[in-house]
């Protein structure tokens, strides 16, 4: 499984601006909604089964990077975007810094192995220093998602 066969490019926030965590995983969600891989009717459950699950333990995971996730049956394969945030969001993160790079998740729920795989080849890549350099380099969409492709092509 490839970043770039569930990450959408067009939904990829270069630039956010917010300064809450729920206001990133809104500003995530209404980016996938926006691009038509949510619908109006279910991106407000998926917005609270998101925060839901980070009531349970923040998806901060430490060196600037959040990867919020849930599964939810309003979609039928495993879609995500990525937003970065050159100020960075409190995120109450493991090691308690900001975040500046978010990955969005979600996941059919009768699809488990595609959930699991997509956060492993999330974090596999987030452990790599050049990855996130480059990323928080990026200035565009199209740059952050050819990033995701050469990643997926371990050209990084």
């Amino acid at each position: 499984m490839k970043l770039c066969d569930f990450v959408i490019s067009d939904a990829i926030l270069p630039d956010l601006q917010v300064d809450s965590k729920e206001a990133a995983i809104r500003a995530m969600v209404e980016s996938l909604k926006t691009v038509g891989t949510l619908t109006a009717a279910d991106s407000e459950g998926i917005v609270a089964a998101i925060l839901k699950r980070e009531e349970l333990g923040s998806t901060g995971i430490g060196n600037g990077v959040a990867v919020p996730h849930t599964k939810h049956g309003s979609v039928d394969r495993l879609v995500a975007t990525v937003a970065i945030s050159k100020p960075g969001v409190d995120f109450q993160s493991l090691d308690s810094e900001p975040v500046h790079i978010l990955f969005l998740l979600v996941s059919p729920p009768d699809r488990p192995g595609d959930h699991l795989r997509g956060l492993e080849n999330i974090s596999r890549h987030l452990r790599n220093q050049n990855f996130c350099k480059f990323l928080l380099q990026s200035k565009t969409a199209a740059d952050v998602f050819e990033l995701l492709r050469e990643a997926d092509n371990n050209e990084i």
